[in-house]
């Protein structure tokens, strides 16, 4: 699994995408954050909570169909973190009174369209990972010998797995 974020507006979102199932699983409690305007992520994580609880109460299957999955906070540990797929999370933003609600769905239904594409496509994906280097401020050198390096390591792998080599 490749642990990504993905920004809403100016909000970092967390996210993890599983290559074997070819699903994204976002951070509920990002989701919750932008959600509800909230500049603490304790309030957040509270609000969530009490949500999430709410919910199982009342027999919601949006609460069963959350993981948890490893993910790194602000201070750089990784900690277990409640996930939901894009579909879930349609569905929690519902029980979310919130005037971003709106915002969120189309956000969640674009990853979605630009996942699909980029399948379809895969230079796509390498365009979008130069855009995302340059808006961190890395200049074209470094871009280029990242990229040149991942090409690199590829080739090795590549190779054993064309020759019958499995893993172990």
């Amino acid at each position: 699994m490749k642990i990504q974020s993905a920004l809403f507006e100016s909000h970092a979102i967390r996210r993890v995408y599983d290559e074997d199932t070819e699903t994204w699983w976002f951070s509920v409690v990002d989701i919750v954050q932008v959600l509800t305007q909230q500049p603490d992520y304790q309030a957040a994580r509270n609000y969530w909570k009490v949500l999430k609880n709410r919910l199982a109460k009342e027999g919601s299957e949006s609460v069963t169909n959350c993981n948890r999955l490893k993910l790194p906070a602000a201070d750089g540990k990784n900690y277990l973190t409640d996930v939901a797929t894009a579909e879930t999370l349609l569905r929690l933003v519902q029980s979310v009174p919130s005037p971003k609600a709106e915002p969120i769905k189309l956000w969640l239904a674009r990853v979605g369209y630009e996942r699909m594409r980029e399948m379809a496509d895969p230079a796509l994906s390498l365009e979008r990972a130069r855009e995302t280097w340059q808006k961190h401020g890395r200049s074209e050198k470094w871009i280029q010998q990242r990229m040149t390096g991942q090409e690199t390591r590829n080739k090795p792998t590549d190779y054993w797995a064309g020759h019958g080599i499995k893993q172990g």
